[in-house]
């Protein structure tokens, strides 16, 4: 057999590893290249999701701040609400003793004034009594004592005079 003479650019080694060097260098190159453009694609997707999530986050910062601040105006105006309920409360409670005083000091009044014109009548009952009963011990004693015209006259003044000075 005879042995030939294995050089560089006959060993078909060299000539696969070229191939695969060009094909490899060609195609991955392409390949990196497409690697490349989804990579940057991918990274711009996701700057802009970080982008839309930052403007988010200060949105929701923002409206947060606000209800806050409504938060604490509304808790403002409650206790503004409630010190004015407080004071409205302790003006009508104020009123209330005082028309309450002066019910009773008007009831305390008419009670007096029923209790005079009780002892009054009263007063004027037992006067009318008393000469009712001393005209008729005027009569009987006169009766008894004197008769005739002079004791009907007498009884008669008598009688009048009573009525007039106890009345």
């Amino acid at each position: 057999m005879a042995t030939q003479e294995v050089t560089f650019l006959t060993d078909p080694y060299t000539w696969t590893t070229l191939s695969f060097v060009l094909v490899a260098g060609f195609g991955g190159f392409k390949a990196v290249k497409g690697i490349s453009s989804a990579l940057d694609k991918r990274a711009q997707k996701i700057s802009d999701e970080l982008d839309e999530a930052q403007r988010l986050r200060e949105e929701a910062q923002e409206l947060l701040a606000n209800y806050q601040a409504k938060q604490r105006e509304a808790l403002k105006e409650a206790d503004e609400i409630r010190a004015h309920a407080k004071v409205e409360a302790d003006r009508m409670l104020e009123s209330a003793q005082a028309e309450l005083k002066a019910a009773l000091k008007r009831r305390e009044q008419q009670a007096l004034e029923r209790i005079s014109n009780l002892e009054s009548q009263a007063v004027a009952e037992v006067r009318a009594h008393v000469a009712e009963i001393a005209a008729k011990a005027t009569t009987a004693l006169v009766t008894d004592k004197v008769a005739g015209a002079k004791a009907d006259e007498l009884v008669n003044g008598a009688i009048a005079e009573i009525k007039v000075r106890l009345n």
